[in-house]
């Protein structure tokens, strides 16, 4: 299986990821950990750094984070792997020509802009970064630089340290979207792994009769592995010791039925409701607009649901869920959610974790897939979870209004909420996806594709179920709890 990766950042993650899952295989990681970064970074020259012995240094710090398991939080920085990016938004570009008008000073209102040598230059301890020197000069010779983390935070919960210089997170404003993990392109903010911990549960599991050990996949999955089906990636994922892999795809027929109860119901003393099944978006909320937060749904998202139905059958089972979003390592320790999953793992964990074991899912034969619906899989996508509720009044005839606004990204979603906040928010059910495209295009996924919607569809149309209710009805569990 040919393997892409969008850069060479997640490439190294991948390749870190990899050698220690072989390695703690293989029983040899105490010893090896010392040789991996040379085998990564074999030398003679740098690759990006000043000298190999940093970049196998860096390599060092990405093994203890994929080993160590005594970090609080979800995302977090790598500080040596931090290349202390520019930290002055505005500077003086050569483009400068001395020119008589001097826009830029006459518009600067802190008196920042000083004429130097004819030329304009800027006084950093001045500096108010307004941006109005920029936008006045005609020949476009002040550059407008921020560090990639901190222009895809929209919560502002990236700044730097005064002294180090370094990226540091604030996390009473963090969403663990993911979004500066897959941003940085020094790969210098990581996501926090349970792949340690996921290898030991197997392992204790003694082949799953100890406990069984079961895996939610992700809808997303379809676009993770083009070369092959789910079919066979399910396979691939069983020869890794898990008893059984149930799709998320059950947990949002299950998801998409309830929550059309709950519009129905809702709706009649509220003017809108958000979905629920993005947790980096429920967060943004939470963090920026707390006065919406009622307004949140209170159903579970797709991948609880799921393992709630797993649990309704056996009681005692270990779960990890695989998918290719962030956020969902944190949902998993909210303090009303907790023991619900054990860990969960992204699709690039997953890659690294089938290819440590010598696994091709090309090569794997084809599992029986769950009984679940077309609509369930485009969850996957924006708009998806919109559709599956459409689908769902149509199929049970019911009556009430249903004007769905769908956002497709966090910038969306912000848009969506001001209107909300201000009352006039035209819709009363907001779908809110904090990445671009939905899910299919999170984080921690094996690579983005444009085509990623298309291969959820197609994943779509090869499910047993044609609508919602039928595959929901067949399971038998409408009694099963599905709030939050």
């Amino acid at each position: 299986m040919t393997k892409k990766f969008d850069n060479q950042a997640k490439y190294i993650k991948y390749k870190v990821l990899k050698e220690v899952i072989r390695s703690n295989k293989n029983g040899s990681l105490a010893k090896d950990i010392l040789y991996i970064p040379e085998k990564i970074i074999p030398g003679p020259e740098a690759e990006t750094r000043c000298c190999i012995y940093k970049e196998r240094a860096i390599i060092s710090d990405r093994i203890k984070n994929v080993i160590e398991d005594n970090k609080e939080h979800v995302v977090n920085v790598i500080d040596l792997a931090c290349d202390e990016c520019p930290l002055y938004r505005f500077s003086v570009t050569e483009a400068c020509r001395g020119c008589l008008a001097h826009h830029c000073r006459e518009n600067c209102p802190a008196g920042a802009i000083e004429i130097i040598n004819k030329r304009a230059h800027i006084n950093q301890d001045k500096c108010l970064e307004c941006g109005r020197c920029a936008a006045v000069c005609p020949f476009e010779a002040i550059s407008d630089v921020k560090r990639p983390c901190r222009t895809i935070c929209k919560t502002g919960a990236l700044s730097f340290d005064q002294e180090t210089k370094k990226s540091v997170i604030d996390y009473s404003k963090c969403t663990n979207c993911g979004a500066c993990v897959s941003r940085c392109p020094f790969g210098a903010i990581a996501d926090k792994s349970h792949i340690m911990e996921i290898m030991k549960m197997l392992d204790e599991s003694i082949n799953n009769t100890k406990y069984k050990v079961y895996c939610i996949v992700a809808p997303a999955v379809a676009a993770q592995y083009p070369e092959t089906e789910i079919e066979n990636v399910v396979t691939a994922i069983k020869k890794l010791g898990f008893y059984e892999v149930v799709e998320a795809a059950v947990g949002a027929d299950m998801v998409a039925d309830y929550e059309t109860k709950l519009l129905e119901k809702e709706l009649k003393h509220k003017k809108f409701i958000t979905s629920s099944c993005c947790p980096a978006f429920v967060s943004y909320i939470k963090i920026k607009y707390p006065e919406l937060k009622d307004n949140i749904s209170t159903a579970v998202s797709p991948m609880i649901a799921t393992s709630r139905l797993i649990r309704s059958k056996d009681p005692e089972a270990r779960i990890v869920f695989v998918g290719p979003c962030v956020a969902k390592k944190a949902e998993i320790n909210q303090d009303n959610l907790k023991g619900e999953i054990q860990y969960t793992m992204s699709f690039e964990e997953l890659t690294a974790f089938l290819d440590a074991y010598g696994i091709n899912p090309v090569e794997c034969e084809a599992s029986t897939l769950d009984n679940v619906s077309y609509y369930a899989r485009i969850f996957a996508r924006a708009g998806g979870v919109t559709e599956s509720i459409k689908n769902t009044i149509s199929v049970q005839g019911l009556g009430f209004e249903f004007r769905p606004i769908i956002c497709d990204g966090i910038e969306e979603c912000d848009k969506a909420l001001k209107m909300a906040k201000s009352g006039k928010l035209n819709g009363n059910f907001i779908e809110g996806m904090a990445c671009r495209g939905g899910c299919v295009n999170g984080p921690v996924s094996m690579f983005k594709k444009h085509t990623g919607a298309d291969l959820i569809n197609s994943s779509a149309d090869k499910a047993k179920g044609k609508h919602v209710r039928q595959t929901y009805v067949a399971l038998d569990k409408e009694n099963l709890n599905m709030e939050v």
